[in-house]
């Protein structure tokens, strides 16, 4: 039991000191490089919200665990997909919500009713929940879905 968390603790400690400076909210080794899919904000839930007053843009949220299968699928094909980075950089402000490690996980989580993850939220500049979907998403359905999104 003590190798199994050693281990653990020293995989850990590999994963963040090989990580690029450009890391989103959680989880680094999830972080998106420039230019290859989603950029992922590092803002406070509450900066992105006046960040999406002024700009008008609806905030988009993956929230997510570190143990979660999916969201880690998701992480490296849908969110890394170019299309799929052309739209939501250009009409959302992204955040990547770690909803058990990072500040404003709980909060979020107990705020929109997150139950299962991947949650994906889209909210406006007031605070109120605009979309949420919940679950894996191919690239096809996530283009399809926003696209209903005024």
């Amino acid at each position: 039991m003590k190798f199994i968390a050693l281990f653990l603790l020293g995989l850990s400690f590999f994963v963040f000191s090989f990580n690029s400076t450009e890391k989103s909210v959680a989880s680094p080794e999830w972080s998106i490089q420039a230019g290859s899919g989603i950029k992922f904000s590092k803002l406070t839930f509450q900066k992105a919200i006046k960040q999406a007053k002024a700009t008008g843009k609806l905030i988009f949220i993956d929230v997510h665990t570190s143990w979660c299968g999916p969201c880690k699928e998701m992480a490296k094909t849908t969110f890394t997909d170019s299309e799929v980075g052309n739209v939501f950089n250009q009409r959302f402000i992204n955040l990547k919500i770690d909803a058990e490690e990072d500040a404003d996980g709980p909060m979020i989580s107990k705020a929109y009713t997150v139950t299962a993850y991947p949650t994906l939220l889209f909210i406006n500049g007031e605070g109120k929940m605009v979309k949420k979907l919940v679950g894996k998403q191919s690239k096809e359905k996530l283009l399809a879905a926003v696209s209903t999104i005024k």
